[in-house]
């Protein structure tokens, strides 16, 4: 068996994993990242990049269908799927092709080795039948993750069940469309194949809809999606097995009420769950839970325990998003390069934008985290904004939090057209420290749908002020009664 000793070995070669290799290098550490293949990151092979290519699509034959609210009639799209779906996977063949250049370009310098790792001994690692890579240092598990599929759908391998990694791949917009799983990914894809000519239907098991907390915003979002798709909230998978046409499925209404029907394909969209499954965490040093995880992980540092191994991007189940991966790997890296030296990471303001119409986005602080006693909430609704009724886009409502002690803008949740460039506008003021009086010194143009931001700023602080001012008044009449006649 061929062996090999470096600083730092990356198990994983996608946006975190090569993030960490770099980051390890830049401190100094001989680095390594190892992959089995396919390379290219999951957001662009499977994720974030073709996942808006299809949404595209989807918006350009919306448009075409609703032109008519501005006395423009261009009639019903024509939508040819295989050109949709061509050009889809044309373009996400382009952005994954970048990332094949650069793999070529590491492998041809020794840094990256193609094979499956799996510990053997602490740092100590196996790759294939005839590698093993010793790092001196520490090793980085950046393994990404894989799609996870209901049990009830996933015992059934049938060809009328998809998951979010295979719906890129779909030659015809299906007739007919049950979406199980209504976060983020399957209100998406949901809504952009509505869009394209399926009738879709949506099973949510636990009633929140595209991940949303703040239950104002979650009641505008479903009455806003509710329009274009059939959404059964708080509905659970009770049976399902194939039939000559599709596939049979019962389910169970929060009332009760038992469902059923044949659908000529189901998308399965119930997330994703971190890649650990044949990498021996165990033999690393690492105490494992009932489900493999590492028993001890430190959110900060990305550490496991004490052992010299650390989890970055999806790998951690910390914030899959694309952003936090390219994080996530440069502390990994560092601290695996000066291990057993290690320092918490640095973190921006937490965001994360769904690419429905309205988007859907969450900035800073979620409403569950929130202490109502010492925050206050503002909202807009976009039903009667100048810009977004201009537009016929006025569907949706903003929520923004604030500290009534200090007036900083805390977070929000928001269901809104361009939802995705306000929510960049407050996670900048949030990571920035500003108030909410300083935002608002800040230029707002207009028409513009950032008005509706704030109009939302505004009466957050009328919202905090009327607070400030009970909680002034109910001090004076405390403190003059105690004081006596």
């Amino acid at each position: 068996m061929r062996e090999q000793t470096v600083d730092v070995a990356v198990i994983g070669a996608g946006t975190a994993g090569l993030n960490a290799r770099r980051a390890a290098e830049k401190a100094g550490a001989h680095a390594v990242a190892i992959d089995p293949g396919p390379l290219g990151t999951t957001c662009a092979r499977v994720g974030c990049m073709p996942s808006k290519l299809l949404i595209a699509a989807a918006e350009a034959a919306h448009a075409v269908r609703e032109a008519k609210i501005f006395g423009v009639h261009a009639g019903e799209p024509r939508v040819v799927p295989g050109e949709v779906m061509g050009r889809v996977r044309r373009e996400r063949d382009r952005f994954v092709g970048f990332q094949l250049r650069d793999a070529k370009a590491l492998r041809e310098r020794g840094l990256l080795i193609d094979g499956r790792a799996r510990f053997v001994a602490p740092n100590v690692l196996a790759v294939g039948d005839d590698l093993r890579v010793t790092a001196r240092r520490a090793v980085v598990v950046a393994v990404g993750s894989a799609v996870r599929l209901p049990p009830i759908l996933a015992r059934l391998e049938s060809p009328w069940v998809i998951d979010s990694d295979r719906v890129f791949e779909l030659e015809a917009i299906p007739e007919r469309l049950l979406v199980v799983g209504a976060g983020p990914i399957g209100v998406e894809l949901g809504q952009a194949l509505a869009r394209l000519g399926a009738r879709v239907t949506v099973l949510c098991a636990d009633g929140k809809v595209a991940g949303i907390r703040d239950p104002a915003v979650l009641a505008s979002a479903k009455s806003a999606l509710a329009r274009e798709m059939t959404l059964h909230t708080r509905s659970n998978l009770e049976a399902a097995e194939e039939r000559a046409d599709g596939l049979w499925v019962r389910f169970r209404g929060e009332d009760g009420e038992v469902s059923e029907g044949t659908w000529p394909l189901v998308l399965a969209a119930t997330g994703r769950a971190p890649r650990l499954d044949g990498l021996e965490l165990g033999r690393a040093g690492v105490e494992l839970d009932d489900k493999g995880r590492p028993r001890e992980f430190d959110k900060a540092t990305l550490q496991c325990g004490e052992a010299p191994v650390f989890l970055a991007g999806d790998a951690a189940g910390l914030r899959p998003l694309l952003h936090e991966a390219i994080d996530d790997g440069q502390i990994a890296g560092r601290n695996a390069a000066t291990f057993p030296e290690v320092l918490p990471g640095e973190r921006r303001a937490p965001l994360s934008i769904v690419f429905t119409d309205p988007q859907v986005a969450f900035v800073g602080r979620r409403f569950d985290a929130l202490d109502l006693s010492t925050c206050s909430i503002g909202q807009v609704d976009f039903g009667d904004q100048g810009r977004a009724r201009v537009m016929a886009k006025n569907h949706g409502l903003l929520r923004v939090y604030g500290s009534d002690a200090t007036g900083a803008l805390l977070g929000a949740e928001l269901v809104a057209p361009a939802g995705e460039h306000l929510a960049h506008l407050l996670a900048w003021a949030i990571q920035s420290g500003l108030t909410v009086d300083q935002v608002l010194r800040l230029p707002f143009y207009h028409p513009v749908v950032e008005e509706g931001l704030r109009s939302a700023l505004l009466d957050l602080r009328t919202q905090m002020s009327a607070k400030t001012g009970a909680n002034r008044a109910g001090a004076d009449a405390t403190s003059r009664t105690s004081s006596g006649p």
